[in-house]
């Protein structure tokens, strides 16, 4: 056992050994003060004999208020305010001591207010001392401390300051705080100034040789992040966040400044779901994802083990990223039963054999064929995938009877202009028709884009930026909404508790994020600046793209459920049967590889 494993072993003695000393150095100082340091052998002889009654009064109450047990190097307003009253009380169990046994006969009464005062002086400075010896002059582990300030003087703010100095591995110096409340500027934060706001940040940087910006605004939206951003455009200058108070005192992130993700530039608030309602409709059922792999097949998989279903089945045509996905899953959750199906949601035959042999209980329809301009050149494979696919696996769910089927739509199946926005319009048109006359409760969740998704421009943007530009964007005006993978992973989960009968559930994505912005943004967080270090080139719009997105056909009208940010889209009515006569024909025309004809039949059919 080494010297350290000894003194931590030994620690509460340690600290008990300290206060002893410190209350008979208060004691003894009191009496030197009140006799102007000349102690008589009569007052000595005082002082003997009830020290030991003094000590014994104020260790035990100094237990009592759990002063053994603090960690010194956090001291804080609390310790102060239990010392405080520990010695009031002490004093007050030692003066009728004091009265009963020599009747204040000889013994001075300032004694009393002078030992609580230099007792209490002597207890908390210590700590303050501990305190301020670690803040103040921890050892850097790099070879320099990276000078810092940080964004938002408020609760995080002083919580980050406060991490810096008693976190040796921080490796961080606090310069000053940056504050758009004017009204705080030039006051100070524990010691450190808030030097000015957002749009002074350039000018701080660049007179204080700032390294690094820490945001520490947990409330702050996406347009106050992205706002911040803006005025980071420094090379070299890092950026980081303070992740939000909920998820820390969640338990699922620490305190800690991490790098600034791309879904941080969203601002979006923690979702709030009814765990008890998802519960109901998943705990012990039998699971089956198709397009496990993907972004949102993968991020439902990881939200559905909470609710501790019977068995996860996970379909999808890509065997390596379901592969990847099964590892994943029997690291983390050994307890889950996994099953595997590769194979293509067209396949008729498989599908059969999936359904009569695991007889799946819930469905989440995510396999699609998303990517706007890759499906315009393909419009086959479009139809025979978001269509055709779909429609066998809305009959199977039917057929064998599956409880419920979540399709998991698009924003672009509103009005759409291209190929892949009208091929899942028309799978929310056969689910919405099945659902008409089936047992099976059939739902549509329609969003936007997911941010860091395989099919979002941000790996994309990334890519580009990490190869030196430059980046693409395809018009200056063009906008987008966005949801991060797990908060439309969440929705989608508690939308699937309240459907019904064919209802397509829109999912609050607040506002559109212009492209050309959010790659600015990023070519920030690189610590480059947009146009200098890395170019933007504009290629135009591609086919079928638009500048904007909606949410609402023009025949449609929203309706709030009782869960924030998910409304009820009401569409106009369509003859069933026809849709079903015309489904058949383009898939006649499809097998017949005759891309016109496809498009014609497309266009023909959202018109129904």
């Amino acid at each position: 056992m080494n010297l350290k494993e000894l003194i931590f072993k030994c620690r509460r003695l340690i600290i008990i050994t300290i206060h002893l000393a410190l209350v008979v150095s208060a004691y003894l100082l009191a009496f030197f003060l009140r006799l102007d340091f000349r102690i008589e052998n009569q007052v000595w002889q005082l002082i003997l004999k009830t020290l030991p009654i003094l000590v014994c009064i104020k260790l035990i109450i100094l237990g009592y208020f759990g002063l053994y047990s603090g960690l010194w190097r956090y001291a804080s307003i609390d310790d102060i305010w239990r010392i405080l009253k520990s010695q009031v009380l002490a004093t007050l169990c030692f003066i009728p001591v004091v009265a009963f046994i020599y009747t204040f006969d000889s013994f001075p009464r300032s004694i009393f207010l002078l030992d609580c005062f230099l007792s209490f002086c002597l207890i908390s400075g210590i700590r303050f001392v501990t305190r301020l010896w670690r803040e103040k002059f921890r050892p850097a582990i790099g070879n320099k401390l990276k000078r810092a300030i940080i964004i938002g003087a408020g609760e995080a703010g002083v919580m980050v300051l406060r991490e810096a100095r008693v976190n040796p591995k921080a490796n961080i110096e606090i310069i000053g705080f940056i504050d758009d409340d004017r009204n705080k500027k030039n006051y100070r934060i524990q010691g450190v100034s808030i030097l000015g706001s957002c749009s002074d940040i350039p000018s701080v940087v660049e007179k204080y040789g700032i390294d690094e910006v820490i945001i520490a605004i947990p409330s702050a939206n996406g347009e106050v992040i992205r706002s911040i951003i803006s005025n980071c455009q420094i090379p070299s200058l890092r950026i980081r966040i303070v992740p939000g108070l909920q998820k820390i005192l969640n338990g699922d992130l620490e305190v800690k400044p991490r790098d600034v993700k791309p879904e941080d530039l969203l601002g979006r608030e923690v979702v709030s779901i009814n765990e008890k309602e998802i519960r109901g409709y998943l705990s012990g059922k039998v699971i089956l994802v198709t397009g496990a792999g993907g972004s949102i097949g993968a991020s439902l998989c990881r939200q559905i083990v909470n609710f501790n279903p019977k068995e996860i089945l996970l379909f999808d045509h890509n065997e390596n990223d379901v592969y990847y996905l099964g590892i994943e899953f029997l690291t983390k959750f050994p307890q889950i039963k996994l099953r595997t199906i590769i194979g293509d949601i067209k396949d008729v035959g498989l599908l059969k054999r999936s359904f009569s042999l695991y007889k799946p209980q819930v469905i989440f329809h995510a396999a699609a064929h998303k990517h706007v301009p890759l499906m315009e050149e393909n419009p086959i494979a479009a139809v025979k995938n978001n269509i055709i696919g779909s429609r066998n696996f809305i009959y199977a769910a039917d057929h064998y009877k599956v409880e419920r089927f979540i399709l998991i739509s698009t924003d672009k199946a509103v009005n759409p202009t291209s190929v892949m926005g009208v091929t899942k319009r028309i799978a929310e048109m056969v689910l919405q028709s099945k659902a008409k006359m089936s047992k099976t409760k059939f739902m549509a969740v329609r969003f936007g884009n997911v941010l860091g998704s395989d099919g979002s421009v941000v790996p994309l943007f990334k890519k580009q930026i990490e190869e030196g530009g430059p980046v693409t964007v395809t018009h200056p005006e063009v906008k987008r909404y966005f949801m991060s993978v797990n908060e439309a992973s969440q929705l989608v989960l508690q939308a699937g508790s309240m459907g019904k009968a064919g209802e397509i559930f829109i999912l609050d994505m607040g506002e559109q994020i212009k492209i050309l912005d959010l790659a600015k943004e990023l070519i920030t967080l690189y610590g480059l600046k947009p146009e200098e270090d890395i170019k933007i080139d504009f290629i135009g719009l591609r086919p079928g793209e638009k500048l904007f997105e909606e949410t609402l056909l023009n025949s449609e009208k929203d309706k709030a459920t009782k869960v924030d940010k998910i409304y009820i889209a009401q569409s106009d009515y369509f003859d069933a049967h026809i849709l079903r006569r015309k489904v058949k024909e383009l898939e006649k025309i499809a097998n017949e590889m005759n891309e016109s004809e496809v498009r014609k039949k497309l266009q023909e059919i959202v018109e129904v």
